[in-house]
C-alpha cells in the first residue's frame, strides 16, 4: 500500500477534530458521548458526519468513536490497492487508542462488510454488532450489476455514477423535500478523491462473506430499507437466515441512505437492541 497523504482541504471543525496516524495513515476521528463503547464505521464516498443523526440520538448513553476510513473525508488520501483488513486494521488502532478492549460495533453499507471482518476476525472485541444496510450472499446477477458500477468508477466516469446513485440512497419525496442538503451531499461527493472512492468501491464490490456468517457468535441487529436495490432485503434475510440469534428489521419506504432518511428509526433500533439481550426476531 502505498504512504497516504492528509486531505488538501478539510471542513472538519478544529475543537472536534482529533486525528491518529497508523503507519503512515492519518485517521481523522471522533469520540462523543458517555457510556458504553460504540464504534460506527461509514460507506463507500461518504465520511464520519453520516452518523451524526444517529450519534446525537445515542451519545446519553454510548461513548461513540466514528471516524473517517482511509481515502475519505479529513483521513489520509491514501494510493493504491485497498483490502479490507487495512480498513478493520485502522479500526482496531483506533479502538485500542480510544482504551476500548471490547466495543458495540456498527457498519453501514462498506461499513457493515468491515465489521463483518471484524467480526469474524476480533470476535473477542465485539459485544454486539449491528449490520446496516450492507451485503452479504450477492446472486450472479448482483454481482454483475456491481461489478458494471465498479468498471465505470474505475473508468473515470465518476459523474454519472453518483446521478444514478442518488435514486438508489434515497427517496425522491425526501430529495425533494431536502434540496439544501441534497445539495451539500453532491458538494461533499464532488469533494471525493476518485482513485480513493475507485479503491474503496472496489472493496465494497468484490468482498461479500455470506459463506462464512454462520461462525458470528455474539448478538447481530440486520436492518435495511424495503426499497434499498442493493444492499436488499433478500440480502438481509440471507444474513438472518446465517447469523443464529440475529434480528431483523426492514425498513418500510426507505432506500440506502438509513442513516440519513431515517435516522431517529435507525437510532430507536440501535438502542433498543444494545440495551437487551439480543434475542431471536425478525419485523
Amino acid at each position: 500500500m502505498a504512504e497516504g497523504t492528509s486531505a488538501a482541504l478539510c471542513t472538519e471543525p478544529a475543537e472536534r477534530a482529533q486525528s491518529l496516524t497508523v503507519g503512515g495513515v492519518t485517521l481523522n476521528y471522533r469520540i462523543e458521548g458517555q457510556g458504553e463503547p460504540l464504534i460506527c464505521i461509514h460507506g463507500v464516498g461518504s465520511y464520519l458526519e453520516a452518523w451524526e443523526g444517529v450519534v446525537e440520538r445515542l451519545c446519553d448513553r454510548f461513548r461513540i468513536l466514528t471516524f473517517d476510513l482511509r481515502g475519505h473525508g479529513c483521513s489520509s488520501k491514501v494510493r493504491g490497492r485497498y483490502e479490507i483488513d487495512d480498513f478493520v486494521g485502522d479500526v482496531l488502532a483506533l479502538a485500542d487508542h480510544a482504551g476500548f478492549g471490547s466495543f458495540n460495533l456498527a457498519g453501514f453499507s462498506l461499513g457493515g462488510l468491515i465489521a463483518q471482518r471484524l467480526a469474524l476476525s476480533h470476535q473477542d472485541r465485539i459485544r454486539r454488532l449491528v449490520l446496516l444496510a450492507t451485503v452479504a450472499g450477492r446472486t450472479e446477477d448482483e454481482r454483475e450489476r456491481v461489478a458494471a458500477r465498479l468498471a465505470a468508477l474505475q473508468a473515470g466516469d465518476r459523474g454519472s455514477h453518483y446521478d444514478a446513485s442518488l435514486s438508489r440512497w434515497l427517496t425522491e419525496g425526501f430529495q425533494v423535500g431536502n434540496p439544501e442538503l441534497i445539495a451539500k451531499l453532491r458538494q461533499r461527493n464532488a469533494e471525493n478523491d476518485p482513485e480513493c472512492y475507485a479503491a474503496a468501491y472496489r472493496v465494497l464490490a468484490q468482498t461479500d462473506f455470506g459463506g462464512l456468517l454462520d461462525r458470528i457468535r455474539v448478538p447481530v441487529l440486520i436492518a435495511t430499507g424495503e426499497e434499498d436495490a442493493g444492499s436488499n432485503p433478500r440480502m438481509a434475510l440471507y444474513m438472518h437466515e446465517r447469523i443464529l440469534g440475529s434480528k431483523l428489521h426492514i425498513l418500510p419506504g426507505l432506500r440506502h441512505s438509513i442513516l440519513t432518511e431515517g435516522p431517529e428509526l435507525v437510532a430507536g433500533l440501535m438502542r433498543d437492541f444494545l440495551g437487551d439481550g439480543g434475542e431471536r426476531q425478525s419485523a
